[in-house]
């Protein structure tokens, strides 16, 4: 079916402002990718799941200005021991990055991928991109991996020592970056991914994530700093048999982002944990879209959000847990909440169960309402000012999301950035 006349133009007018690059193994796959942006077009909202969503800043062809903001505070995860992994505006910065050599890992940059006949990645990329495009279109995601210009593949074979991080920095107020990283972790390996910075003034990242059985992966996501900046994330990700995915993302500034994440549970006794927290102040729009899969036997998954939102900030989440036939003993868990500082903000939630199997425990919930006036009270009356009584509140209110992290040392550096977040905003 021809698509509207008014989305053809807006996707035409995107990918004339793009060329596809020179491709190598990747070339069927981004070809691929381009065929389906063109059948689907971009998003509108005249779309189901962008209704909520604005998603014309992130679509038109050149990317809206965005201020570089300079911080005295250093980046976040410096603290830790760590391989860092940098990408100034987009681009791979080989000189600020560490060697990409540690035991049990092996790191390529897809630009190096594309010059082999041969590679890992080549089963890989696209791949669960294309599989996440049913039943719900992500065009944005598919436009990532027919233009992406860097990224790396990470293949994890044993248990690696410390988390391997990625650092994105913004220098350029035109910046608009594709990134696209493949991770592939195999039978019994674990690792621990950090990301964090604003990357460029308009970014669309895609990670796809294979974790074979036993593995386990940890995300720990940091997404802020520069106010004006626009972002669309996409993560995708399938478990095998016994393995382990965790997920945490952190969101303080931002006009606007949106994290869609796609997760499928195909081995027994998979776990699947995906949170989110985020604080937004004014012109700040924050939507999580997520869709999870069971289609194994007794496996877990939890979602968990929460958004702080105050002077006409917007939150937005749209969750779904799909049970197919045949996944017995699911045991799902969602719940999206929203602490509202004030009668300006909104937050907007469209949670979904679609269960095809009769011996499951799922749930989902959501709730949206004021600070805790009996909490506040009771703090004010024990001698915390006003302010700091609401900073502690809200920090209690984010705290079910923060604690989905695993690393004790990690969680406890996101609360301390969360706590000088809200005390430079008082």
């Amino acid at each position: 079916m021809a698509l509207p006349e008014v989305k053809q133009s807006a996707t035409e007018a995107r990918l004339s402002a793009l060329s596809l690059p020179e491709s190598g193994c990747l070339k069927a796959a981004r070809e691929a990718a381009l065929s389906r942006v063109q059948t689907m077009g971009l998003p509108s909202r005249r779309d189901e799941y962008w209704k909520y969503t604005k998603p014309d800043t992130l679509v038109q062809a050149e990317a809206p200005k965005a201020a570089v903001f300079h911080a005295d505070e250093a980046p976040m995860f410096n603290a830790f021991e760590r391989l860092n992994i940098v990408f100034v505006d987009g681009v791979f910065d080989a000189e600020a990055s560490d060697d990409l050599s540690l035991e049990g890992v092996a790191i390529d940059r897809i630009e190096d991928i594309c010059c082999k006949d041969i590679h890992w990645a080549k089963d890989l990329y696209g791949v669960l991109e294309a599989r996440g495009q049913t039943p719900v279109e992500r065009p944005l995601a598919a436009l990532n991996t027919a233009f992406a210009t860097d990224g790396v593949a990470i293949r994890v074979t044993g248990k690696v020592s410390k988390p391997i991080n990625f650092t994105y920095v913004h220098s350029d107020e035109n910046s608009d970056a594709i990134l696209h990283h493949v991770i592939r972790v195999e039978t019994g390996a674990e690792v621990t991914i950090l990301e964090n910075g604003p990357a460029a003034s308009r970014f669309n990242k895609c990670m796809e994530i294979d974790i074979a059985d036993g593995g386990k992966l940890h995300l720990v996501r940091a997404q802020g700093r520069d106010h004006e900046r626009r972002a669309a994330t996409h993560l995708f990700a399938r478990l095998g048999t016994e393995s382990v995915f965790k997920s945490f993302t952190l969101t303080v500034n931002g006009v606007l982002t949106r994290n869609e994440a796609v997760i499928e549970l195909t081995g027994d006794d998979a776990v699947a944990h995906i949170a989110g927290a985020c604080v937004g102040d004014g012109d700040f729009h924050h939507d999580d879209t997520v869709f999870i899969t069971h289609d194994a036997v007794n496996c877990e998954s939890r979602q968990v959000f929460k958004k702080v939102l105050r002077n006409g900030a917007t939150g937005v989440f749209q969750g779904k847990i799909l049970v197919k036939e045949g996944a017995q003993k699911t045991d799902g868990y969602q719940i999206s909440q929203s602490l509202l500082l004030d009668e300006d903000s909104q937050f907007l939630a469209k949670p979904e169960l679609e269960i095809y199997a009769d011996d499951v425990a799922c749930s989902h919930g959501s709730t949206s309402g004021a600070i805790d006036e009996e909490g506040l009270f009771y703090l004010r009356s024990r001698g915390v000012p006003h302010a700091e009584a609401t900073d502690l509140m809200t920090l209690a209110f984010l705290a079910e999301a923060v604690d989905e992290i695993e690393d004790a040392e990690i969680a406890a550096d996101i609360v301390s950035r969360l706590e000088g977040w809200l005390a430079r905003r008082r």
